[in-house]
């Protein structure tokens, strides 16, 4: 008999599937190069009272880190205020041809001749108020004792009895030692400081545009553009800031210095710069400096006093209302409310550093409200 042959398709379909490969798939292991991650390790109450002690833990030594580090992180937020405020200057010599290494370096260079001047018109006038207190001190101790209060007190209390007892005593020795000590340890704290600032703004202006790129590339690829475009801003307008701010402390130094030179005041570069120096810090640095100033015309006469006094009344009215508003017009735009917020706010939490930085702060809070936050809102 013949034999029957089944069709080629029906023992085809009839035939078993193919057994499962029990080899792993490395198909796209070339995409992980540490392997594939495992199964969650579910999540039992035991792992979740786990995890949350780990991160309160954590938590707990961030804040320790950061409390420890405060003047650490001081001193980068200001040198990194400072690049931003800088970089204006470095840009706007960078589109004049120059390249930016030396664009870097000739604005870094004016800042180092500014602080040179201060501290040669500062040192000279100290040490010879110094000097001239030492010299004067035989006689203000003969003026005491001609007081007639002092003598009185002296007849009751034995006050230059005392007085004449601590000199001779190791008391006195002791604690100007002490107090020599600790002037030294601030002078040395305060010079550390300034060159750790100084050379923080310096790496950060050479890398200010890699360190913005690194920082948009952790930002996801769909919101990137839009995120640099804040930031950019952000930037901007601080660094119109921190620029505008520098560029009215210098009018105010050179307007008080050339005031000061025609009214005779002594020492007035120093109390120029000085005045230039405190006109940077929000809503009281100008009356500071006003202040220091006019104390010394008063020194020197009584009439040269009051001319400070109106000198200074009338400049600041000039600075308010002309100066500031044509320099801050195209680069920071924050109501009065917001600056007095910000600078409140910036000296409770940092001191005058605070002060300092809260204003361009508020304006970056408002910035990001008004592009994000309120957009959002309308939308639900």
């Amino acid at each position: 008999m013949p034999i029957a042959h089944a069709p080629i398709g029906a023992v085809a379909d009839s035939a078993p599937p193919p057994a499962p490969s029990s080899a792993p798939d490395h198909s796209g292991e070339h995409k992980l190069p540490f392997g594939r991650p495992g199964k969650p390790m579910g999540n039992s109450p035991f792992m979740f009272g786990l995890v949350a002690a780990f991160g309160v833990l954590t938590a707990w030594w961030l804040v320790q880190m950061v409390a420890a580090a405060g003047s650490v992180l001081v001193l980068i937020v200001v040198s990194l205020f400072l690049a931003i405020g800088l970089n204006p200057a470095v840009e706007w010599l960078h589109g004049r041809g120059l390249s930016r290494l030396w664009a870097i370096v000739i604005v870094f260079a004016g800042v180092i001749v500014f602080f040179a001047i201060f501290a040669l018109s500062i040192v000279p006038a100290l040490t010879e108020q110094t000097a001239g207190f030492v010299q004067d001190v035989p006689n203000l101790v003969q003026q005491l004792q001609n007081h007639p209060l002092i003598r009185t007190l002296d007849q009751q209390y034995q006050v230059l009895e005392k007085l004449q007892q601590y000199l001779t005593s190791g008391d006195l020795a002791t604690s100007l030692f002490g107090g020599i000590l600790g002037v030294a340890g601030v002078v040395i704290s305060a010079v550390f400081s300034f060159l750790t600032v100084l050379v923080l703004t310096l790496y950060f202006l050479g890398s200010l545009n890699s360190i913005k790129e690194s920082g948009y590339r952790m930002v996801p690829r769909s919101r990137r553009d839009r995120v640099r475009l804040l930031v950019d801003e952000v930037i901007r307008q601080i660094g119109g800031y921190v620029g505008g701010n520098l560029i009215i402390s210098v009018i105010a130094g050179v307007v008080t210095y050339i005031f000061l030179t025609i009214a005779g005041v002594p020492y007035a570069l120093a109390l120029a710069i000085f005045v230039a120096i405190t006109d940077l810090i929000p809503m009281v640095g100008a009356v500071i400096g006003a202040v220091v100033a006019s104390l010394v015309g008063l020194l020197t006469s009584l009439p040269i006093g009051i001319a400070c006094v109106i000198f200074f009344v009338i400049y600041q009215q000039i600075e308010n209302y002309v100066i500031s508003p044509r320099v801050f017009k195209s680069s920071v735009n924050v109501p009065p409310i917001a600056t007095i917020i910000g600078a409140l706010l910036g000296g409770a939490l940092l001191g005058v550093v605070g002060a300092l930085l809260g204003i361009p702060l508020a304006a970056a809070v408002l910035l990001v409200i008004r592009e994000v936050v309120l957009p959002r809102q309308e939308k639900v």
